[in-house]
């Protein structure tokens, strides 16, 4: 009678966790493959051999197939760079991407790390919506709800909302404003033509700049926030992260322990949702 060949079974890690066997010579192309990520230009062999710790004799055969199956190609000057089958793995991974899916790993870890509150808000059909909240550890009375449309004029999180809005949207945006909550009439912020009063122009300018807005006291009085942007792989505003908490709880300088938590905590979702420079840039200001 014939009998089967037994599967090989997993081997044990070193912290005890069974893992599959691999095939080490695709260990040493995924090593390439990290290196020329890291180093974020087209690399010549020798470079890319040495960042991958590896010698250029062994690396060379892994850069033929990878050219070969399309995930690298070579430019005239003998550079590897990433080629089309890794930008259409890198589009399907994109689109596979949800910006809330993602943050919600920094949500419970900020909220912990400050112990603040930490909310999330999107772009909806109203306005700057909060579509997420972590309350704070700390006793606190933050008003704010999920599904709460918040003021792009007298909100931290609104004004950032504003500040990455294509000019043309945010005219349209601006002239909802007094349904929202702390809500501004349109003409206190715009000129009747639709452009930007001076003052209101400069502060969505600043935010830009920082990459990261407060308010003190408003919209809730006694409550400080600090926002900051998550872009996505477009250099698109995909949401704001903010963090909240009660006067004199914590510091609110924009390079504060606090904003820095915050803004490393956003750097790394939009980092998760394919934001490249000059977006991330920004982030670390």
């Amino acid at each position: 009678m014939k009998t089967s060949t037994p599967l090989p079974m997993p081997e044990d890690d070193q912290d005890g966790t069974r893992s599959q066997r691999g095939i080490q010579s695709l260990d040493s192309t995924g090593a390439l493959l990290e290196a020329l990520l890291e180093a974020g230009r087209p690399l010549p062999l020798g470079d890319l051999a040495r960042l991958a710790g590896m010698p250029a004799a062994k690396a060379f055969p892994h850069l033929v197939s990878l050219q070969k199956i399309g995930l690298l190609s070579r430019d005239a000057q003998g550079n590897f760079f990433p080629g089309a089958l890794s930008l259409d793995l890198g589009l399907a991974a994109l689109q596979r991407l949800s910006p809330l899916r993602e943050a919600e790993a920094e949500v419970a870890t900020l909220a912990q790390a400050t112990g603040l509150s930490v909310a999330l808000a999107v772009i909806g059909p109203l306005g700057p919506t909060v579509v997420r909240l972590e309350e704070s550890s700390r006793p606190q009375h933050v008003s704010l709800r999920i599904g709460t449309v918040l003021s792009m004029v007298h909100t931290a999180i609104g004004r950032v909302c504003a500040a990455h809005l294509p000019p043309d949207m945010l005219a349209g945006a601006l002239a909802m404003d007094a349904i929202r909550m702390e809500g501004a009439q349109p003409d206190s912020v715009a000129h009747a033509d639709g452009s930007l009063r001076h003052d209101y122009a400069e502060r969505l300018r600043q935010i830009r700049e920082q990459a990261m807005d407060q308010a003190l006291g408003r919209p809730v009085p006694g409550i400080h926030t600090l926002a900051a942007p998550v872009f996505n792989h477009a250099g698109q505003l995909a949401l704001v992260m903010a963090i909240m908490g009660s006067s004199g709880s914590f510091d609110t300088a924009l390079e504060g322990d606090a904003a820095l938590l915050l803004r490393a905590a956003a750097q790394s979702v939009s980092w998760r949702l394919g934001a490249v420079e000059p977006a991330m840039a920004a982030m670390r200001g």
